[in-house]
């Protein structure tokens, strides 16, 4: 089975949904801890094994390619002060075995179009598709690897797309993307076969809790699908449209994730990342939890 080391990783977005935070900078370069939500998602994949990074990027977002280059006076001042472990953290940002390329979105057409403009990089081979917004977090385990390269273990044993999801309350289930996956029970790790997908049915109608993360492995073949796929909800290409097609021509697994996701794309989820961030690391775990326990007790 070919190996997936190509993942399409969209910062296009305009981020209102941070404003006025994003007005002036990019979302995707807002921190989470001590890093910026773009690396963290970096990160996660290159640790599954992926090699080549495609950021699907528009003007005004230089930024994010800056945050992945060298930067020599910084690294020069820091070596010359003898800040040893501030230099690692900048240098070591891009693994020099990870290529990371970007190519422009030049209309706000959807993920399905942002997708479609990584083709000509992506070619004929499977790749990976993460939403820099969406942030998953566990503790890995020797029993359980990281959510995205358990993922990728899923495909490669039997070729299948996938796409993972995580439980929501049946009473959210109409913010979401939900699969139908004919009424089976998953847990941690499973990779079970999908029937169909609803995007944000109505409450009470979703054909289960299951909702899609933000993660996904894909054939190539999506991307002739995505170049004939009419612009749906919103007036944009959707790449969930795409998918349903897909699913008509082959079959899509739902992996279900060990961890919980975070949605930094909204004022609360990134709130909630940079708490439970800040809890789990050791420099500012015990002084945040002693502080947020005071000002519970004070309220």
């Amino acid at each position: 089975m070919r190996t997936v080391t190509k993942a399409v990783i969209p910062v296009a977005g305009l981020g209102t949904r941070v404003l006025p935070a994003s007005k002036a900078i990019p979302k995707e370069m807002l921190p989470v801890g001590d890093k910026p939500v773009i690396q963290h998602v970096v990160e996660e994949a290159i640790a599954a094994g992926i090699t080549q990074i495609i950021l699907v990027t528009r003007s005004g977002k230089e930024a994010i390619e800056n945050h992945f280059d060298a930067h020599y006076e910084l690294e020069a001042e820091l070596e010359i002060k003898g800040k040893i472990a501030e230099l690692a953290s900048v240098r070591n940002i891009q693994p020099p075995e990870v290529e990371i390329v970007s190519v422009r979105q030049p209309r706000a057409l959807g993920l399905g179009h942002a997708v479609l403009c990584a083709a000509g990089i992506v070619g004929d081979e499977p790749f990976a598709v993460l939403l820099p917004d969406v942030l998953i977090n566990r503790k890995i385990t020797d029993r359980h690897p990281a959510d995205m390269a358990g993922m990728m273990q899923a495909f490669a044993r039997e070729g299948t797309a996938q796409i993972m999801v995580e439980p929501v309350p049946e009473a959210h289930a109409e913010r979401y993307g939900i699969v139908d996956c004919g009424g089976a029970s998953l847990s941690g790790g499973d990779a079970h076969p999908i029937r169909g997908m609803v995007e944000k049915p109505p409450q009470g109608s979703a054909p289960s809790n299951l909702a899609i993360v933000g993660r996904y492995i894909l054939p190539a073949q999506i991307m002739q699908l995505l170049k004939t796929t009419p612009r749906g909800a919103g007036g944009e290409i959707q790449l969930t449209d795409a998918l349903a097609a897909l699913l008509e021509q082959m079959p899509i697994e739902a992996y279900h994730m060990h961890g919980k996701s975070y949605d930094c794309g909204n004022k609360l989820g990134y709130l909630q990342a940079n708490m439970v961030w800040g809890l789990q690391n050791p420099q500012t775990g015990n002084e945040l939890r002693a502080f947020l326990e005071r000002q519970l007790a004070e309220e």
